[in-house]
């Protein structure tokens, strides 16, 4: 389904009221009016969980062609005003818990397990090669029955599936934390945020077509997948957002830049201290003296009036009761 555009800023702004927090009160009215059309229009029913993946070198055409083929294809598709990035504002880090799918990669020792792993769950293989660690034969299955054929040799098949790999294992990690976060009494919104590069690698070295096509599908089948068990772990109350970037280099920062806002600490309240005045310190003085003069002069009266009723008290039944006199 398509829609129209949104900046970065309503997009942040966007993002905050998914996980259940006011937007920023410099949101104008007109943004306002575009978030209306995009948000449900009960404030209480927020997902409060949010998916935000960046994905570098995937043009709008082929990401939207290949998301045709997936459980995504009913997704809202909206275009990005400018390059800036998206500032998601939070408002207490108590309230939130962040993952990250960005991760280093596993040690050799443990990737070629993982590869193994990955390539049955998408119903492929890996083959082993005696010469050395990570330099095996990923095949993985495609919609159209082919296969993508990566040699782990290559430096950009490599870097396109140790990517892929890590980032759905920090899936899974993150669905292992939801499920921490459901049986504790701590219910947090909760930000998913991550970053795949593994796209760009691929077209660097072979170019838009042919290999780093089909690792562009190899990667919304996964994807797709990893979602799918997300939103079944979240009961689907959770939100994906897959971002197209065009920008390259590792050095880059994110699209989707988080700020979380820390408690502000208690403070005591003090007197403020004003240089020293001598007229100041006189009034003080005066004040101070005059209502303890008055303070002492109506206990006096009080204490005086209080003997004269208690000498000039009849001696009756009652009195002497009130008195604690003990009557025979």
């Amino acid at each position: 389904m398509q829609t129209g555009s949104l900046s970065p800023t309503e997009i942040g702004a966007t993002a905050s009221v998914l996980l259940g927090f006011s937007p920023p009160s410099t949101l104008t009215a007109a943004s306002s009016s575009k978030l209306n059309e995009v948000l449900k229009p009960n404030p209480f029913d927020r997902p409060r969980a949010m998916l935000m993946l960046e994905v570098t070198g995937a043009e709008d055409s082929q990401l939207i062609d290949d998301l045709k083929k997936s459980p995504f294809s009913n997704a809202l598709r909206i275009k990005v005003e400018g390059d800036e990035r998206v500032d998601i504002q939070l408002p207490d880090e108590n309230e939130v818990s962040l993952v990250s799918l960005n991760g280093e990669s596993s040690d050799p020792e443990c990737s070629e397990k993982e590869l193994s792993d990955f390539a049955s769950w998408l119903g492929g293989s890996y083959t082993e090669d005696a010469s050395g660690p990570l330099n095996g034969e990923l095949i993985l299955p495609m919609a159209d029955g082919a296969f993508l054929r990566l040699h782990m040799s290559e430096r950009a098949d490599r870097e396109f599936a140790t990517s892929l790999v890590t980032l759905v294992n920090n899936i899974r990690r993150a669905k292992e934390i939801h499920q921490v976060f459901a049986e504790s009494e701590r219910s947090p919104a909760e930000l998913i945020t991550g970053r795949f590069d593994g796209i760009k690698a691929l077209q660097d070295r072979y170019g838009k077509e042919g290999i780093a096509q089909s690792g562009l599908e190899v990667f919304v089948n996964s994807i797709s997948k990893a979602f799918d068990s997300l939103q079944a772990a979240y009961q689907g109350k959770i939100v994906g957002v897959i971002a197209k970037s065009g920008r390259a280099g590792p050095e880059l920062e994110n699209m989707f830049h988080v700020t979380v806002a820390s408690r502000p600490s208690a403070r005591w309240l003090e007197e403020t201290k004003a240089s020293p005045n001598s007229t100041e310190i006189a009034e003080v003085l005066f004040v101070r003296t005059t209502l303890a003069w008055i303070t002492g002069i109506i206990l006096l009266i009080a204490t005086i009036l209080g003997i004269l009723f208690l000498l000039n008290m009849p001696l009756t039944r009652d009195t002497l009761l009130y008195s604690n006199v003990k009557l025979d």
